[in-house]
Parts: C-alpha cells; sequence; structure tokens
C-alpha cells in the first residue's frame, strides 16, 4: 500500500485534483460527489421517512434519489469551471 502512495504517478493525480481541470479529474470529482450525495441522500431519507416506511427502505430510495439532483449542478459547475479557468 505504501508503494501504491509514493507512486509519482499517483501523487501527480492527487495534486492534479487540486490544480489542474482535466477529463480525468472531472470524472474523478463527479464520482466523489456521487458517493457522498448518496450518503447524503440516504441519512437524508432515514430522517424524513424512517419511521413511516421503515429505516432501511427509506434509506436506500433517499441513496436512489439524491443523485438526481447533484449530477447535473456538478456537471454544470465542472463547465463553469472550465469556462472561466480560461480567463
Amino acid at each position: 500500500m505504501l508503494e501504491f502512495i509514493n507512486n509519482p504517478g499517483f501523487r501527480d493525480f492527487l495534486h492534479s485534483l487540486n490544480t489542474d481541470l482535466n477529463l480525468q479529474t472531472a470524472f474523478t470529482w463527479l464520482i466523489i460527489s456521487l458517493i457522498l450525495s448518496m450518503i447524503g441522500g440516504a441519512i437524508g431519507g432515514m430522517f424524513l421517512a424512517g419511521k413511516d416506511i421503515g429505516y432501511q427502505f427509506a434509506a436506500t430510495i433517499g441513496s436512489l434519489l439524491a443523485p438526481a439532483g447533484v449530477i447535473p449542478a456538478i456537471i454544470l459547475g465542472l463547465f463553469m469551471m472550465n469556462f472561466l479557468s480560461n480567463y
């Protein structure tokens, strides 16, 4: 595991996540935001409808519906960042 972390290619990729916006980093940020929105949707679903329909079912529905609003916003934000970074 330590060899993977010390790999120069991996270190360059981690550095490019913070400094450069290209197709690879855009997909990486999209996947990270998708995972975080699924976690947030599951927690929100459990808070809102956990007692009514069951916590597990509410978490499942919340995690499936939360990315529907997050994915278009993240894609639009990445396009705007790319457009503004050219000026």
